[in-house]
């Protein structure tokens, strides 16, 4: 095979070592190569070693694989001074057996240099620290989730049934009456009482909901559960702010991927850290849909089509387009709640929202490249289309013909 980089190196990263083989020609314009390997501790001070040993050996390419977060500290150090390339572990994975990590090295560099392999997409400083602001949010937004999971519990444990009356598990009022019951009051009549708002109007209900078996085992867990849920609530606040001022730079890109329905601003912020808002890095808007795993996946054999389940791609992109698509197929006479009403009745709901989720991907792409706002299509612009309105008149005329009227003199324009 035609060799691509002539000196390259390849690395096979675990927590503790990095082993690291450089793979190069014997003498000048020979066609033998050779495989020196060393091995590297994953301390800052050896991983300036490794890269001073790189360039004393002039290594055009450094490749890795990704493994785990392990990667990242060799990866950001390396960047610096040389072209660096994070693999998919799946894309060099070696037939079974004689198995080392040395081995591994060997063949990284191997695969590499004769360009079998290609980068996966690593943003530049600025996209990786958004990115992990908009990651721990995401992680503290699904722990709150679970903390409410867990106080409606122990008020289902003692026969408080506020959720079944108020729609929220910690409403203002609800959050009164819970305070409330924490504090000693156990007279339903008094509770139900806090009410503020609409739910004035459910008192009567809120007495049944709120007449159980209230403890202080109970008040307890209530207690805790308060203050672990405030105090996420206040790192969630934090990083709120700090992701605000980290996407100022990124403003009109934020601006127009909210004009999406059902893009909100939390959701924009994770769509521009999990792309970095640079299309250039997708060659068309297939790939970006094919990268975020919301495209139909190629499995063909012998001339036969199998499963074209979509891919793991991008977890947490694929998360914030599947709350936007949630929301989008709940708006009103948009293209894109027409565009899942009309699939979920062949499709179901969940194939209905990956195929929502796949025209925001590809709008975003369109609109990241050209710098252009989102422009809806309307909600009739499906049975608009020519092929649509011929085959909706086909459709007409048979059902005429089934009932006995003569449609001899009709066709389809």
């Amino acid at each position: 095979m035609d060799v691509l980089v002539e000196r390259v190196a390849g690395l096979d990263v675990s927590k503790g070592d990095v082993k690291a083989c450089v793979r190069g020609p014997i003498s000048q314009g020979s066609r033998r190569y050779r495989d020196e390997v060393r091995t590297f501790s994953t301390m800052t001070r050896s991983l300036l070693l490794l890269s001073d040993w790189l360039a004393e050996q002039d290594v055009q390419l450094v490749v890795m694989e990704a493994t785990a977060d392990y990667w990242k500290p060799v990866f950001y150090l390396l960047e610096e001074r040389f072209e660096v390339w994070l693999v998919n572990a799946r894309d060099i994975k070696r037939v079974p057996g004689r198995k080392t990590d040395v081995s591994d090295a060997r063949w990284i560099a191997q695969v590499a240099q004769h360009g079998l392999v290609s980068p996966s997409f690593v943003p530049p400083p600025r996209i990786r620290r958004l990115r992990d602001l908009t990651r721990q949010r995401t992680s503290l937004v699904r722990e709150r989730s679970r903390a409410l999971n867990r106080l409606e519990k122990v008020l289902e444990d003692a026969g408080i049934k506020t959720s079944l009356v108020l729609t929220k598990t910690l409403s203002m009022s609800s959050r009164a009456m819970i305070e409330a019951l924490i504090a000693g009051e156990r007279d339903p009549v008094v509770l139900a009482d806090l009410a503020v708002g609409k739910a004035r109007s459910k008192i009567t209900d809120l007495r049944e909901a709120l007449t159980g078996r209230f403890e202080d085992h109970h008040a307890f867990l209530t207690s805790q559960a308060l203050a672990h849920i405030d105090s996420v609530d206040a790192q969630i606040a934090a990083f709120d702010q700090r992701i605000d001022a980290e996407t100022a730079p990124l403003r009109r890109q934020h601006d127009l991927l909210v004009t999406i329905p059902g893009v909100s601003t939390r959701l924009a912020q994770v769509m521009i850290a999990e792309t970095g808002a640079d299309m250039t890095r997708f060659s068309t808007a297939a790939a970006l849909a094919s990268w975020s795993g919301v495209a139909p996946g190629n499995n063909q054999s012998a001339g036969r089509s199998y499963s074209g389940a979509t891919t793991h791609g991008n977890i947490w992109l694929k998360g914030a387009l599947g709350d936007a698509a949630a929301a989008a197929a709940r708006t009103k006479g948009t293209y894109l709640n027409a565009h899942y009403r009309r699939l979920i009745r062949r499709m179901g709901k969940k194939r209905a929202l990956v195929a929502v989720m796949h025209k925001i991907v590809i709008a975003t792409w369109h609109m990241l490249t050209n710098d252009t706002d989102y422009q809806d299509l309307g909600p009739s612009h499906w049975q608009q289309h020519p092929h649509q309105v011929k085959r909706r008149q086909q459709r007409l005329i048979a059902e005429l013909s089934a009932l006995g009227v003569d449609t001899s003199g009709l066709a389809p324009a």
